[in-house]
């Protein structure tokens, strides 16, 4: 027969609970921990040897004993072991540091100090002591950096004023020996370097044929054409030099969000928010091949260098790895929280970089399929990324900021803080030119080394089109690096080139060399 248990209100039990852990514990509320003998003996065995290795083989002054410092030291019962009562005061040993260094002095000329009735009453020795003991000892190197810095000291008072005599300062920190104290010279705080100066671009051409958005670029190897794909659910060949239009491809039923030209095979490859992926051969103007698998629009695709390896990033936070001839999905890069906005392929470690509007940007080892580093420094979605092509280095766009990262470890190096918008697209050249579109219609111009933005442009819509529509979803340098090109809301294309003409006489760099404040975050 079982009795009935008490049932109790959880306020009760929880009470009842909290109470026996009290019991338990109460009893040792704060008492400090007890002293171990043993093991205070061992730390301080531990720190004599790596504090004062270096005067561990002189004899020691003990209380109640007039034995002079140059005695011998064998047979010494007393010497500087741990426990008993053999831990001599912190400051005799300091003072016999410093004649480590001049044991011949010790042997034959220091004079023999015994303790005194003053010694002998306090623990350690006078301040009368030390400084009559201090005045019978050869220099040591202690002093000289002792004198060397009280007189920096009063030369740095002396000297000051101005940032005009700064080098003053720095010539009278040579006293005693003609050494330079550099802790007490003033630094100067860090300075953005001048950037190099790089011509300005202005428009060359406006590409129009398009009825929707245009929404990616991509230019043949060959430099000879380039591709677009936009919100007709077209894709669209231009040739590069005069801009006429010379093929349409039809195949998609959405948005084309991406396109690529391969430089291994006459493929092009594209995608869209249909969630396909198609391979078409431009010999015969033909989708060949489908790489069927992504669950929702697929936003951004990428071609490996040096393999046949395709990329593409989708709305389902996921990256998929594609084998270009069997169409085998290698690889499904899971780890994004959100979507998948833009992907990138190098040759090198890290081979697949994506940004996502999760705000993360991460390095994926294309071997193992796994992540190598997650950078959270952003703090709004990554939409762009463009990879230095001579420097191992990375910029990702963001409506914070734009950041660069050195591979292969994704290490934060600057802010490139101004454009203020959503930044849908960047591109790099090798001359050190990073450029920035935003859905606002501005594109900025950086110099990459220094981060200096040295011009601003807000192309006009095409007529007919309403301001809002006024937005870059792509842009891309040609492979000469003469020409950039630019993908926009007012469904055109818009070519610009350097200007040919501008010198940097009549295009000066309006740059101050203001102080350094690189945000990490």
């Amino acid at each position: 027969i079982f009795q009935d248990v008490q049932k109790h209100s959880v306020h009760t039990l929880v009470f009842r609970s909290l109470k026996r852990t009290h019991d338990m514990f109460v009893a040792d509320h704060a008492k400090p921990v007890s002293l171990d003998e043993t093991s205070h003996k061992v730390k301080m065995a531990a720190k004599l040897r790596a504090d004062y290795s270096a005067v561990l083989h002189m004899p020691v002054l003990k209380e109640g004993k007039d034995r002079p410092l140059g005695s011998n030291m064998h047979g010494n019962q007393n010497y500087l072991q741990p426990g008993k009562n053999a831990i001599t005061s912190i400051i005799d040993i300091s003072l016999l540091f410093s004649w480590a260094t001049n044991e011949h002095y010790y042997k034959s000329k220091l004079p023999r100090v015994a303790l005194t009735a003053d010694t002998q009453i306090h623990r350690n020795p006078s301040e009368a002591g030390v400084h009559a003991m201090a005045l019978a000892l050869p220099p040591s190197q202690a002093r000289l950096d002792a004198s060397r810095t009280a007189a920096s000291v009063g030369d740095i008072h002396r000297h000051a004023g101005g940032a005009e005599r700064s080098h003053a300062s720095h010539s009278h920190a040579m006293v005693g020996g003609g050494t330079k104290n550099s802790s007490l010279v003033a630094r100067k705080a860090p300075t953005m370097p001048k950037p190099q100066w790089h011509a300005p671009w202005k428009l060359f051409r406006v590409i129009s044929g398009h009825l929707g958005w245009v929404r990616s670029i991509a230019v043949e190897p060959g430099n000879q054409w380039f591709v677009t794909g936009a919100g007709d659910r077209t894709i669209k060949i231009w040739d590069l030099a005069s801009g006429k239009l010379k093929l349409s491809l039809t195949g998609h039923i959405s948005t084309v969000r991406g396109v690529a030209v391969s430089t291994r095979s006459p493929y092009l490859f594209s995608c869209g928010e249909d969630k396909q992926v198609k391979c078409w051969d431009l010999e015969y103007n033909k989708v060949i091949r489908h790489y069927h698998g992504h669950l929702s629009a697929v936003y951004d695709l990428d071609l490996h260098p040096t393999i046949d390896v395709l990329v593409t990033c989708s709305r389902d936070a996921t990256a998929r790895v594609w084998d270009i001839r069997s169409k085998a999905n290698v690889h499904t890069l899971s780890g994004h929280t959100n979507t998948v906005a833009t992907v990138r392929c190098q040759a090198a470690e890290p081979q697949i970089i994506t940004g996502s509007h999760d705000s993360t940007i991460r390095l994926w080892d294309l071997i193992a399929g796994k992540t190598r580093a997650t950078l959270t420094n952003h703090k709004k979605s990554v939409r762009a990324l463009a990879l230095h092509p001579r420097q191992y280095t990375l910029a990702s766009g963001s409506a914070d900021n734009i950041k660069q990262w050195t591979f292969p470890d994704g290490n934060f190096i600057q802010n490139l803080s101004g454009h203020n918008a959503i930044i849908n697209a960047m591109a790099v050249n090798s001359d050190g030119v990073l450029v920035s579109g935003a859905d606002n219609g501005t594109i900025h111009l950086w110099d990459w080394r220094t981060g200096y933005n040295f011009q601003r442009i807000h192309a006009a819509v095409q007529p007919g089109s309403l301001d809002s529509e006024s937005g870059i979803f792509a842009c891309m340098f040609d492979h000469s690096e003469s020409r950039l090109i630019t993908a926009e809301a007012d469904k055109t294309i818009k070519v610009y080139k350097e200007d040919d003409t501008a010198t940097e006489e009549s295009h000066p760099i309006n740059w101050k060399p203001e102080i350094l404040k690189r945000k990490r975050f």
